[in-house]
């Protein structure tokens, strides 16, 4: 499973997701990706990614889900371990 974390260097809630991730998801994500819009303005667009951060998880290379929970490691870690447990949902864009 694989983590992407849409973000934004003048983002605060991005800076704060981008700190707690690592951690959030260890034991769960074999990899953490960070895609910063302001320089891949195509991928933020192919993504209809509106609103920073947007967390993905993505499994076998395939789209699964897009994480929202709580800023807090804890949080993370169930609502992923939910999110993977259920069905994949349709990819977004």
């Amino acid at each position: 499973m694989a983590v992407v974390l849409f973000s934004a260097p003048h983002c605060g809630a991005c800076r704060a997701w981008k700190r707690l991730l690592p951690d959030a998801v260890a034991g769960i994500a074999d990899a953490l990706f960070e895609v910063d819009v302001g320089e891949a303005t195509g991928v933020a667009r192919y993504f209809a990614i509106f609103h920073l951060p947007t967390v993905y998880l993505y499994r076998d290379g395939r789209f699964h889900a897009e994480l929202q929970c709580e800023a807090r490691p804890e949080s993370v870690r169930q609502a992923a371990r939910a999110l993977l447990a259920a069905p994949p949902h349709e990819e977004p864009g």
